[in-house]
């Protein structure tokens, strides 16, 4: 196996959107593209891990992966509410500049509905991977008061001035309780870098109005809204244990899409692109390997 290509960073104006995405590239730079959409609060850091191994295991790949508007190094969209067709747009943008003829797409959680979106409103996306999609309204499923509870939360959020509302917004302790209820794994180990990612990057958002607009869309919305446009080649990838979308919508979601794949990682829950990294890379690897991504078709190394 090739040794990996060290990360590039890469920033990406948008004229329409006034807005110069910062982007991470890992792979062959002149390898087929799949572009890599990360989470809710999260920024590109959250999906490092599966686009090394990703590309690892496909060598004529290279993943890129941006920081979403007002997350991580990129700033807010000038003038525009951040809801879910602000989010479409951008991806729609970001990927015409990035991967002109053509690329694959990969959605985590908050990712997954930028994706469909984006998908149900002309991204041409040749393939297209959802891990922990959301497939379940906010306020179904075994943490449905969890989740009434982070709703008052942001509320609360929103009715302070700006420097207040951050420290709730990414109070340490606040951040930490989250990250807690969503690991689902028993290394002590892992579970504490978990923990260490959640701390370092959950809080990276430009202003608090932005956080609270995206949360609004991240809630509002599922993926079983854009399900019958979802009509190219589509894998799902679910964590047996995710109590943010319970495996019985999963099974749902994959019969609403048509042709739809479905795999599920035991053990895991929302968070498989921390806890099973290997499994999900394998999974898209297989899935992606005999596509034809811009032009290219992609062999899985045989190492």
């Amino acid at each position: 196996m090739r040794p990996p290509v060290p990360a590039l960073r890469l920033s990406v104006p948008d004229p329409a959107l006034r807005l110069d995405t910062r982007a991470w590239q890992y792979g062959d730079p002149s390898g087929a593209p799949v572009i890599l959409v990360h989470g809710f609060r999260g920024d590109h850091h959250g999906l490092e891990g599966l686009a090394e191994a990703l590309v690892a295991r496909l060598p004529g790949v290279r993943a890129i992966v941006p920081d979403l508007p007002g997350f991580g190094e990129t700033p807010a969209v000038p003038g525009r509410a951040h809801d879910l067709p602000l989010f479409a747009e951008w991806l729609r943008g970001f990927a015409a500049a990035v991967a002109p003829d053509g690329f694959a797409v990969l959605g985590h959680s908050f990712g997954s509905l930028v994706v469909s979106a984006a998908l149900a409103s002309g991204l041409p996306a040749s393939r297209t991977v959802l891990v922990n999609p959301i497939s379940a309204p906010a306020l179904e499923g075994p943490q449905a008061a969890l989740t009434r509870l982070a709703i008052g939360y942001y509320r609360a959020a929103e009715l302070l001035p700006e420097p207040a509302a951050r420290g709730l917004l990414g109070h340490p302790l606040i951040v930490r309780v989250m990250s807690e209820v969503m690991a689902k794994t028993g290394d002590r180990e892992l579970r504490s870098w978990i923990h260490g990612q959640h701390a370092a990057y959950f809080s990276s958002f430009a202003d608090a109005s932005t956080l609270l607009q995206a949360f609004r869309a991240s809630v509002s919305h599922t993926v079983s809204e854009f399900a019958p446009s979802l009509t190219g080649p589509t894998l799902l990838i679910a964590g047996e244990r995710d109590d943010i979308t319970p495996l019985v919508k999963q099974l749902e979601l994959q019969r609403r899409i048509p042709g739809a794949r479905l795999r599920i990682i035991p053990g895991t829950g929302h968070l498989v692109h921390y806890e099973a990294v290997a499994d999900a890379a394998a999974c898209t690897a297989e899935f992606l390997a005999t596509a034809s991504i811009a032009g290219a078709t992609v062999g899985e190394d045989a190492a």
